[in-house]
């Protein structure tokens, strides 16, 4: 039996003219100016993590929106590129909870299950969250909703008061959600650090017979 994808799920999910209308906005946001990730990368997270292989959902708000950063997987940059501080911060979470990660590109963790999705999948460059509010809530929360119906256990990561709203969206028992503050320097202080969200996320899923994620590759 061949395996849904992400985009064979949303389709079921999601209207044919809703659908259109992220054709439509894709291709007038693009035409007027710099947007952040390319074009190419909007729907990255869900073409580097099958559907059928999620077992960690870590949500962000929306893409970097510097020249060079954003590469369609939520806090990930390319190791050629600065850590931004939000990132910093979870490498030096990682660090205590786990051990050093030595780079920044969170592409090997996208292939071992964990969906780095963004609420937002576009930005204007130097605008952050200028797409808010647009069309793509809609999108993203069906994705969620979608891993929420996954029968086999998932690991939700909502950092900071934006991710935790989706909180809502999450009604299986089956699924852990992880909740702390951001890892923000405004607010790392305030819950992210200690929460130890790497080694949590291992342990259930080690409980629930899934391999665990290497979080140092």
């Amino acid at each position: 039996m061949k395996e849904s994808t992400w985009q064979d799920k949303l389709a079921d999910k999601l209207s044919p003219e809703y659908l259109e209308s992220v054709d439509h906005f894709l291709d007038q946001v693009y035409s007027q100016g710099t947007i952040y990730p390319a074009r190419e990368n909007v729907f990255r997270a869900l073409e580097e993590t099958p559907y059928e292989a999620t077992k960690v959902v870590i949500l962000g708000q929306d893409p970097y929106h510097g020249p060079g950063q954003a590469q369609g997987l939520s806090f990930s940059v390319p190791d050629h590129m600065k850590a931004p501080p939000s990132l910093q911060n979870m490498l030096k979470e990682l660090a205590t909870d786990i051990g050093p990660r030595d780079h920044h590109d969170l592409l090997p963790w996208a292939g071992q299950g964990v969906l780095l999705l963004n609420a937002c999948l576009t930005v204007p460059e130097h605008d952050a969250n200028a797409h808010a509010g647009l069309i793509w809530e809609t999108f993203t929360d069906a994705v969620i909703e979608l891993a929420n119906e996954k029968e086999s256990p998932v690991v939700f990561i909502l950092w900071g008061g934006f991710a935790k709203k989706k909180k809502k969206l999450i009604t299986n028992s089956r699924h852990l959600i992880l909740e702390s503050a951001h890892p923000s320097p405004l607010s790392a202080y305030r819950g992210f650090f200690g929460s130890r969200p790497y080694s949590q996320t291992n342990a259930f899923l080690e409980a629930n017979a899934l391999s665990p994620i290497d979080w140092l590759a």
